[in-house]
């Protein structure tokens, strides 16, 4: 199996909501260490577990973060799930590429007409 790409990978979490959040997290955490010269921190946890006897994987994503302010800190915590297929590509929003075409001509179920 090749290794998972892990940009995809993240850009398929919640439907890129995740990716997002992350962003925003690491922009904000770094921004407040900065400003508050005080530590912050950003966790990312996943849990897999598979769906039935199937190749598919219910993928729990956690993000955590504190952001440091004038007073103390912020914290926020945020888990979803999202179900992928674990392929020889590694693990993958869709088993099969989605824009391939699902019948060659010849075993197309609808013959076209001739004008």
């Amino acid at each position: 199996m090749k290794p998972t790409d892990t940009s995809d990978f993240m850009n398929s979490l919640n439907a890129g909501v995740f990716a997002q959040q992350v962003g925003r997290a690491l922009s904000d955490v770094a921004a407040g260490v900065i400003e508050y010269s005080k530590p912050g921190e950003v966790t990312l946890k996943f849990k897999l577990k598979q769906i039935g006897q199937s190749n598919q994987v219910a993928i729990s994503h956690t993000l955590d973060y504190v952001e440091p302010t004038k007073r103390g800190k912020k914290r926020e915590d945020t888990t979803l799930d999202t179900p992928m297929y674990v392929t020889a590509n590694g693990v993958e929003l869709f088993q099969t590429d989605p824009t391939a075409q699902m019948f060659s001509r010849e075993e197309a179920p609808v013959i076209a007409r001739e004008v």
